[in-house]
């Protein structure tokens, strides 16, 4: 597999983690499962699939340093920096666009910065079993096994087998959900024909550029004028010029749900996107009393407490209450129950319009 790539984008806010995720430290900085960052772990987990000068990271200008700060075993080179957020879409194709431009025979993980995945090995199993996929001409993606019908996450429909790589089975993607609602999703699980989508896609670089042709000649237009400039003096020119031709997609609504030769590999490799305090409270590991601590909570004085977290770096007390969240920075206090976790993002939206911008 000498022409396989890791492409870690490092980009996205982390709303739902506020106030420990914030505009300067998003959740991928931080290390909110294991004792180092999300972003770090993203990196370590591929070892020794990967060499370093076979990863790439796309981040935002504003991140240069912090990336380059915790993966300094990464090439210079192979820091892709955009200069504005757009979303998923335009960092992927930025990505592509350079790999594709060094290496045309290059196949291409895309993958994320700030989910968690238990089974590091299992999951290295699953790229290289995808690789093999990818050759025969499919996009691959990994469909995760789901634990509960979630609302919080998209859904794929598994269609005919393919075939088998590594003793891994890939079926046909037939479609791509959306979040659904709760009734949906229970239909969906019911059916055993569903997996979460884990939002990471395997695919060779001549076959991205191919589908971003295809679908989306604004955003190829653009690649080709940078990559024509890859390791060039004009380069970061181009690049500033051509950014804003891209236009702000995700890179599901890009190119994946009108793809062709989609498919989709189901794994249990323990992942979670960590979206919101709710979802990192169910990987991480709990008292007798459901409860859990992080930070420098190891104080916590928990009387009659049940299934709660707590984030802090003072001594917390608590009693009599469940199912909450508690989450305390310098400058910022959050109490909420574990259900209504994902709404967090409604206050972050306040500060916005406040113009209370020094708390988001």
């Amino acid at each position: 597999m000498e022409h396989f790539y890791a492409l870690i984008m490092a980009g996205g806010g982390g709303t739902r983690l506020w106030p420990m995720s914030r505009k300067q430290t998003p959740k991928q900085f931080l290390p909110l499962v294991e004792d180092e960052s999300m972003f770090r772990v993203s990196v370590t987990r591929l070892s020794p699939l990967f060499s370093p000068d076979h990863i790439y990271i796309v981040a935002g200008e504003r991140y240069a340093d912090e990336v380059k700060k915790q993966a300094p075993e990464i090439p210079e080179q192979n820091f892709i920096l955009e200069p504005s957020a757009r979303d998923s879409g335009p960092a992927a194709a930025l990505g592509v666009a350079v790999i594709h431009q060094r290496d045309p025979e290059a196949t291409i993980a895309i993958l994320t910065a700030d989910h968690h995945i238990a089974d590091k090995a299992g999951f290295r199993d699953a790229l290289a079993s995808a690789y093999d996929v990818a050759q025969q001409g499919y996009i691959v993606t990994f469909g995760i096994s789901p634990s509960l019908p979630s609302t919080a996450y998209g859904y794929i429909r598994r269609g005919q087998p393919l075939t088998q790589a590594r003793g891994l089975q890939a079926y046909h993607a037939a479609k791509f959900e959306e979040k659904p609602p709760l009734d949906v999703a229970i239909q969906f699980l019911t059916s055993g024909e569903y997996s979460w989508n884990s939002g990471m896609f395997i695919w060779r670089a001549d076959q991205a550029m191919a589908e971003f042709k295809r679908q989306r000649p604004d955003y190829y237009q653009q690649m080709t004028r940078i990559a024509a400039a890859v390791d060039t003096p004009a380069y970061q020119g181009t690049l500033r010029a051509a950014w804003e031709g891209f236009e702000r997609k995700s890179l599901d609504y890009a190119v994946m749900e009108h793809a062709e030769r989609i498919a989709v590999i189901p794994v249990d490799i323990g992942w979670s996107d960590v979206g919101s305090w709710s979802t990192l409270y169910d990987v991480l590991s709990t008292d007798d009393s459901g409860n859990c601590a992080r930070g420098n909570a190891a104080g916590w004085i928990a009387i009659d407490t049940h299934n709660t977290l707590v984030y802090s770096g003072k001594l917390v007390a608590t009693i009599g209450v469940n199912d909450l969240v508690v989450v305390e920075t310098d400058d910022a206090l959050l109490i909420c129950t574990r259900e209504r976790a994902q709404d967090v993002k409604t206050v972050v939206e306040h500060l916005k319009a406040t113009n209370q911008h020094d708390l988001v």
